[in-house]
């Protein structure tokens, strides 16, 4: 866990807004227990989460792609090559929706805009150092043009399945 006590906070007022102004239908699955708080969110997106990224294309016909991601101070990184068709979605189209979901212990549901890192960015150098200490190398070494990106949530909910026996 490498969130700070206000990005803790943060991220529960975007979950508490966030669970606000979703549908009743929503609302009547993820409810009490099933409805966990931002820290337990955190403690739970530890290490490599297999993300479903959905973009857009030029025609606004969505596109589903899976991505490594890593929940970095209460945001989704995750990379990809400038090559893939993903990359041009997110270069003009930079809305996006992730989901990570792991059967039914827990679903991270986010909407935002895939911001891309570049070296000037203020999470650049944290995210190149979290991603080289999980692989055992840098990302950007690993091809001509690979890109990080940081989902900046604009909505984000999280559920939480029943304790394992």
């Amino acid at each position: 866990m490498r969130e700070t006590t206000a990005e803790i906070e943060a991220l529960q007022a975007l979950m508490e807004a966030s669970y606000a102004r979703s549908t009743d239908h929503l609302r009547e699955i993820v409810t009490g227990e099933r409805r966990p708080g931002a820290r337990w969110v955190v403690e739970q997106l530890t290490g490599m989460k297999v993300l479903s990224l959905a973009t857009v294309t030029a025609r606004g016909e969505p596109r589903v792609s899976a991505v490594d991601g890593h929940f970095l101070h209460g945001a989704w990184t995750f990379g990809t090559d400038g090559r893939s068709a993903k990359a041009r979605h997110l270069q003009a189209r930079p809305a996006v929706s992730v989901a990570h979901v792991d059967g039914e212990r827990i679903g991270v549901f986010t909407h935002g805009r895939a911001e891309r890192l570049l070296p000037e960015s203020p999470a650049y150098a944290g995210t190149i150092a979290h991603w080289t200490a999980h692989y055992g190398s840098d990302p950007t070494t690993w091809g001509d043009d690979v890109r990080l990106y940081r989902v900046e949530p604009t909505w984000m909910v999280a559920y939480a399945g029943p304790p394992a026996e």
